[in-house]
């Protein structure tokens, strides 16, 4: 254990017994604990959805900061947004899971400064010696050679196409997308080779490509899905707090339909007794959209969403805190978190039936999920590299 100062203040680390090992998650019983001393003060998250930044699990060092009597603490600046280029050699990312429906996928950014406290992706900005709290939505890489990647994989002999999906780990729409424009860049790649694409987003962004999804509609080459968790303002602002608006989402919807874009809704995640009462709503607000397809996922808490979900929950329902945790472990086993697959998107046992039950008979009343948009390879041709001869003919 050592003592650090800096500029008035103390930081104190303590050395995991292994530097080579993941650090071992505390128990749920010591969470809150730790959770209090590794919190930041709410002026210096403002906008932010985790109330924490605590050292990834790999780190060899795990810090807390904590005032010493000089009154230092109110000199600390709030987060703000870094954005540092990924030197990625490679943008495909291939996966076998087989509870989903594809088996590549695209993220052009890592982290996401949407912030939303329940993201499962959280835990793999400790991948980058980071924290899955504050840092991942404010501590954030883009790739910016992402379609320059994309056409050289696509030209690679032997390559087979299938649908890619992008926007299923980090979500290619956050507000960095607007300066950087990289899933545009991306687009434009696969209409130019006829490569069918699915986007899950929940941002309204995605309104500005929609000429090239347009396009690309006419062709059966995309699919789209915006997620809206909630229709209560207030709850998605702390949810989800640079996210668009839930209105914004479904007016996002609507304009998607209008243009001939194949969409579908994902009411994801349903979170017991925080917005599972709202799911019949929710999905009646969708109808009204024009959107005909739905789906939706359970809360998923892997690794540090766990106690940074536990953190959220205490500071904003208190009196629900033991309740949800109660509903999320009937519905996993027993555990916080159940990670198998066929079971993880839905969970098991009484109240998961009863979830899944509630969406499905919603579904049947609004005429939802009667058939689904077709999608094609026939369009694909491989990208001709940039030093080929031009064809004659």
């Amino acid at each position: 254990m050592f003592l650090f100062r800096s500029r008035g203040r103390l930081t104190l680390s303590c050395m995991t017994a292994r530097a080579s090992s993941p650090r071992r998650l505390p128990p749920s019983s010591l969470a809150p604990a730790l959770e209090s001393r590794t919190s930041v003060e709410r002026d210096r998250r403002r906008g932010r959805g985790a109330h924490s930044n605590a050292s990834g699990r790999y780190e060899p060092l795990a810090r807390i900061v904590f005032d010493d009597g000089w009154q230092s603490l109110d000199d600390l600046p709030p987060f703000k947004t870094v954005v540092t280029a990924d030197a990625t050699r490679r943008i495909i990312t291939r996966n076998d899971s087989p509870d989903i429906s594809f088996d590549r996928s695209i993220n052009p950014y890592r982290g996401c400064e949407h912030g939303c406290v329940y993201c499962f992706a959280r835990p793999t900005h400790a991948y980058l010696g980071l924290s899955p709290g504050l840092d991942f939505e404010s501590k954030l890489f883009m790739k910016p050679n992402a379609p320059e990647l994309l056409e050289r994989e696509l030209s690679a002999p032997g390559y087979v196409p299938k649908i890619i999906a992008i926007g299923t780990n980090t979500d290619p729409y956050q507000p960095i997308e607007r300066r950087y424009k990289i899933m545009r860049g991306v687009l434009q790649v696969l209409e130019r080779t006829g490569h069918p694409v699915g986007i899950v987003t929940k941002s309204a962004l995605i309104l500005r490509d929609l000429d090239i999804l347009a396009r690309m509609a006419k062709r059966d080459l995309v699919k789209v899905a915006i997620s809206v968790t909630t229709l209560d303002s207030k709850l998605a602002r702390i949810m989800e707090p640079r996210a668009p608006s839930p209105p914004r989402r479904l007016e996002a919807l609507r304009q998607l339909v209008s243009a001939g874009i194949p969409t579908s809704t994902l009411v994801a995640p349903v979170i017991p007794a925080i917005n599972d009462s709202e799911i019949e709503r929710i999905l009646e607000a969708v109808a009204a959209t024009g959107v005909r397809n739905a789906g939706y996922v359970l809360l998923r808490l892997p690794l540090e969403v766990r106690d940074l979900f536990r953190e959220w929950l205490l500071a904003n329902f208190p009196d629900r805190h033991r309740h949800v945790f109660k509903l999320i472990r009937d519905m996993r086993g027993g555990k916080d978190y159940d990670s198998t697959f066929g079971a993880r998107m839905t969970g098991k046992g009484p109240i998961a039936w009863m979830i899944g039950r509630r969406f499905e008979i919603a579904c049947q009343r609004l005429g939802f999920n009667l058939a689904s948009a077709p999608i094609t390879t026939e369009h694909f041709r491989p990208p001709q590299p940039r030093s080929a001869q031009l064809d004659l003919f």
